[in-house]
């Protein structure tokens, strides 16, 4: 499911936001203040995050610079009282790839939050909570930390992370990653075991497959 984090210290707003986008099927997490914030931030990566300038602790343009110098993949809109030209380019300029004035339309909300996920989807990256694998690259990290990982690794990880949260049969990861047509074998355990011993949740489904869990 795709994740949102709001980072806004008014409650009608965060409860508004979280209730919207959560009928819609967007995850959506709320935190009142910049430490709780990159509190959550250190432990899982959001596709998209929204913020507020004034904050009770800390300015959300430092925020914005903050995240975007450690994670430059993330979309992020600012949410703002602040509503002049002014402000919206020197939000822009500051990092931002969206600007909504508050107060703001639910349905405009939701657009430009869809369309900042969609971007995500087309870039060179695919990312599932703290882990972010960069397909142009072929390189992975987790929780800011590369892996190193073979080729065979790097691609049986892209296909469970393309398909996290689902349980995944062992006859369907075998043929999509090693093109077997059958047949029984130890290697997918070995690799699954690998990638375990680097952090990453993996569960057992007895009987079936593996299911991948994200941070």
């Amino acid at each position: 499911m795709d994740q949102v984090y709001l980072l806004e210290d008014d409650e009608s707003i965060c409860e508004l936001v979280q209730c919207t986008l959560d009928m819609r099927g967007i995850a959506c997490k709320t935190f009142p203040t910049v430490k709780a914030f990159t509190a959550a931030l250190d432990e899982g990566v959001p596709d998209v995050v929204l913020l507020d300038v004034m904050l009770g602790d800390g300015n959300g343009l430092d925020v914005l610079q903050a995240v975007k110098s450690r994670y430059p993949q993330v979309s992020v809109i600012m949410l703002s009282a602040l509503g002049k030209e002014t402000d919206k380019v020197r939000g822009l300029n500051a990092g931002a790839d969206d600007y909504i004035a508050k107060p703001f339309g639910v349905l405009e909300l939701v657009a430009r939050v869809n369309a900042a996920l969609r971007r995500s989807r087309k870039s060179g990256s695919v990312q599932k909570g703290s882990l972010i694998l960069n397909t142009d690259t072929m390189t992975v990290t987790f929780r800011g930390k590369p892996l190193d990982l073979s080729n065979k690794e790097y691609q049986l990880l892209r296909y469970f992370m393309l398909h996290e949260g689902k349980v995944l049969a062992r006859e369907n990861i075998l043929a999509e990653v090693w093109g077997y047509d059958g047949g029984e074998t130890r290697t997918l355990d070995n690799y699954v075991a690998r990638l375990r011993k680097m952090g990453l949740n993996f569960e057992t489904v007895f009987g079936v497959g593996y299911k991948f869990i994200a941070d």
